[in-house]
């Protein structure tokens, strides 16, 4: 979920740069600050932060026998 906001982030932060926008506060909303926040986001998620890929399993999951075990 961390990845996909900080997608979203880094497309409005893209959109903003090629429009040149500011929205009327330059310091406080711009490109760099979305920037830092998508960076944030996205190195949360390989932090493992929040509900990413989990590991281990494999993602089967087997009642009883499991094929070809014998």
């Amino acid at each position: 979920m961390l990845a996909i906001l900080a997608a979203v982030v880094f497309g409005f932060a893209l959109l903003i740069d090629l429009l040149d926008t500011n929205f009327g506060a330059p310091d406080l909303f711009n490109v760099h600050t979305l920037l830092m926040l998508g960076l944030l986001l996205l190195s949360l998620y390989l932090a493992g932060v929040g509900s990413g890929p989990r590991g281990g399993g494999g993602g089967r999951w087997y009642r009883g026998r499991r094929p070809g075990r014998g």
